[in-house]
């Protein structure tokens, strides 16, 4: 980061701290009355949390860390050994000749030392040294694939010692190296606002105030919980047709009503319907849902007819009950379903409005958010940028390999983001805030910056727009435990190199910098995606040629509208193109987006991988521990493969091929304790019995992958299918 948005460091003290090892014990100086001026330390030692103090009583400047609680008379030098933790100095650097006399720990800098610390390097905890974060060459790894290193030479008074190593994960989830082979038109700037974290943080603030009203709204009105997931699905929903400005809250769309924020509040009424593993469960749940069914309608402004028939249907199923015990659960269920579908659609004419009001709440508090926290100038901003798109020469209509979003806006100058490591985390923190990244990913995402971000060579900004990044996914997500960890699920890693190897893929359709596999990706926020790899949004994206993994988040609208952007471009393109669909098995009732792929004219090859019996990495594997990262899914995926001429020849799913990508998705037996659907929708293998309830599929099962209700798999234990033009089998 750049000294002009560090801020001078500002003199501290009170009463005097010695330099010895006891300084632990002691806090970080106050703030003195009068204090000389002092010069600015160097960015990496303010990174590292070093800042320079004034001592009274020996009326001389000494030097702080507020991470270790060290204290030193000299300037601190990046690399040294902590005297506390480590007082022999085993961790640290071996020193050069000559160096043996400076106490303390102290050693005089090398050349290789100050050609290797960068502008954001930062101490890691105690004992480890620094690691810069600073661009390296382009296209080297910071960490060696091979299963072997070569021997480090020992030191010598003519060889200078090395920088220390960039950290090495222990596992890799993504492979950076592989080039793409999807071709675009070129195309311009893009006119979005770049990311700043002020704004990022008011941004989330009013996220998670407009979640908490729409929880008052349906405590309110309905007396039921949110259903679980289901403001996320109604951002990525709205986020399908919305035409404002804001990266995130909607503010253009039509119709008003959220069409999914609708359908999963009105199926939780009367009562959300769980799965159900017992008898008495079964019987419990009969009683509520006729119990909660004639008070609705007696409170309710109901016909005189619908107060009929919901009456005398709860009132038989109460009766039936006390006159029945010796019931098995199969009869409660479908004594269940049987009272669904009578009380169902008078529940449902009594409750519309008041979730439409709702629905309707919602949206307008979301747009009206939108003027709060963007900063003035805005709009003078966004048309000077309309204004310079529209009077610029159109770029020329040639075929490019793609390449990241840029901004046409230049990024302001940002403030600073502290980094500090804990362990195996990486902590940033931004005013309070602070999000943690774990250090595999965090060494991912600089890879994806030195590779994508054109605007920031010295990687001053690097840290505000990794923050900017994190919580951007928090406040889309929620920062509840496991919550939208299953709309950003990803394939096994394994499934991403059978797809490399056998299929051409190189590009995915629905990810993150956060769970890619391939450097090339579309994902949700151009603005700030852009600066890590991203191509911008898929529905705006319109590759002409190219091989397509595509994972998209469980949103019925979302998907049914990448269908329609499927057929578009495999129509208009006479160039090899392929995209290789996964989407949920559901059967009961079934998708307009699995009907439509199914019946589609490009559809090749389909097959279904049973439920159970294959997992997905979790949407939270930037925090999650190791043994959390992959679970079973619950429901079937179907995997569709969907290509034009060109594309068919090229990479024809061949009975070979769909063996090694079929093999490539069983879970492996090192992972068979970590494959567990995470959260309150974990079940065990003797859980796949649910409640009739169909549309269960977008409350309870939406949470993760494995989540999903096993009810709407009624159709996925049919065998893989195939088109009509190669009548292939599946394995």
């Amino acid at each position: 980061m750049s000294s002009n948005s560090q801020g001078s460091v500002k003199g501290e003290a009170a009463t005097m701290v010695p330099p010895s090892a006891s300084a632990s014990s002691h806090g970080p100086p106050l703030s003195p009355s009068t204090t000389s001026k002092s010069p600015e330390l160097p960015d990496e030692l303010v990174q590292a949390g070093w800042s320079k103090c004034w001592s009274k009583r020996e009326n001389r400047p000494y030097y702080f860390n507020r991470f270790t609680n060290q204290s030193l008379w000299e300037v601190p030098v990046l690399g040294q050994h902590d005297v506390i933790s480590d007082p022999l100095g085993l961790n640290a650097a071996p020193a050069e000749a000559g160096d043996g006399n400076l106490g303390n720990g102290q050693r005089k800098r090398r050349s290789s030392e100050e050609q290797g610390a960068g502008l954001n390097s930062a101490k890691r905890a105690k004992v480890e040294p620094t690691t810069p974060i600073s661009p390296s060459t382009p296209g080297v790894k910071p960490w060696s694939s091979a299963p072997e290193e070569k021997p480090v030479p020992a030191p010598t008074p003519t060889t200078p010692t090395p920088a220390p190593a960039p950290y090495r994960p222990a596992v890799v989830y993504w492979d950076l190296d592989i080039q793409t082979n999807a071709v675009i038109r070129e195309r311009s700037a893009a006119n979005h606002l770049p990311p700043h974290p002020e704004i990022e943080l008011q941004r989330a603030q009013l996220v998670t105030k407009l979640r908490q009203h729409y929880a008052e709204l349906c405590h309110q009105r309905e007396g039921i919980d949110p259903p679980r997931e289901s403001f996320n699905r109604w951002l990525l929903e709205r986020k399908v047709m919305d035409k404002g400005h804001d990266p995130l809250l909607p503010s253009e769309c039509e119709p008003v009503v959220s069409p999914s924020m609708f359908r999963e509040v009105m199926n939780d009424i009367p009562i959300r319907l769980s799965r159900i593993k017992y008898k008495d469960d079964a019987r419990r749940l009969l009683f509520k849902y006729a119990e909660a069914a004639k008070r609705m309608i007696d409170t309710r402004n109901a016909s005189p007819e619908s107060r009929k028939v919901v009456k005398w249907n709860a009132e038989d199923t109460m009766n039936w009950l006390r006159r029945d015990h010796s019931a098995s659960k199969e009869d409660y269920m479908d004594r269940l379903e049987h009272l669904r579908q009578q009380c169902g659609p008078h529940v449902t004419a009594v409750a519309k409005d008041s979730v439409e009001g709702i629905c309707s709440k919602i949206y307008q508090l979301s747009a009206d958010y939108q003027p709060v926290y963007y900063p003035a100038g805005t709009d003078q901003m966004y048309t000077c940028s309309f204004c310079a798109e529209t009077c610029a020469s159109p770029p020329q209509s040639r075929l490019v390999y793609c390449y990241p979003v840029r901004l046409s806006i230049p990024t302001p100058t940002l403030p600073r983001v502290e980094l500090h490591f804990e362990n195996d985390m990486a902590c940033l923190r931004f005013r309070g805030e602070m999000l943690k990244i774990n250090r595999g990913h965090f060494s991912k995402l600089e890879l994806l910056y030195r590779y994508s971000c054109i605007d920031d060579s010295r990687f001053e900004k690097f840290l505000a727009r990794v923050w900017c990044l994190l919580k951007r996914y928090q406040a889309m997500f929620g920062s509840g435990v496991h919550e939208g960890t299953g709309l950003q699920g990803a394939l096994p890693v394994a499934v991403f190199e059978a797809l490399n190897r056998h299929f051409g893929v190189t590009f995915e359709c629905f990810a993150s910098p956060l769970n890619c596999y391939f450097k090339q990706f579309c994902s949700a926020f151009p603005d700030i995606d852009g600066f890590f790899g991203s191509r911008g949004p898929f529905l705006s994206f319109s590759p002409v040629s190219g091989s397509f993994e595509a994972n998209p988040p469980f949103c019925e609208e979302l998907m049914d509208a990448m269908v329609t952007h499927f057929e578009e471009l495999l129509s208009q393109s006479s160039e090899p193109l392929s995209f290789v669909v996964f989407i949920p098995e559901w059967r009961n009732p079934v998708t307009p987006a699995l009907t439509r792929m199914e019946a589609s004219r490009f559809r090749r090859h389909q097959l279904t991988i049973q439920a159970y019996e294959h997992e997905y990495r979790s949407g939270s594997q930037h925090v999650c521990k190791r043994d959390e990262m992959y679970y079973r899914a619950v429901h079937g995926t179907a995997v569709i493969f969907l290509q034009n001429d060109a594309g068919f020849a090229k990479w024809a799913p061949t009975p070979e091929r769909l063996a090694e990508l079929n093999a490539a998705y069983r879970p492996t037996l090192s992972r068979t304790s970590s494959l567990s659907t995470p959260g309150p929708a974990q079940s065990a293998s003797g859980d796949r019995d649910s409640t009739p309830k169909a549309s269960d599929r977008t409350q309870s099962g939406m949470m993760s992958p494995g989540g999903h209700d096993n009810n709407n798999n009624n159709g996925s234990s049919s065998s893989s299918s195939s088109s009509p033009q190669d009548k292939l089998t599946a394995p």
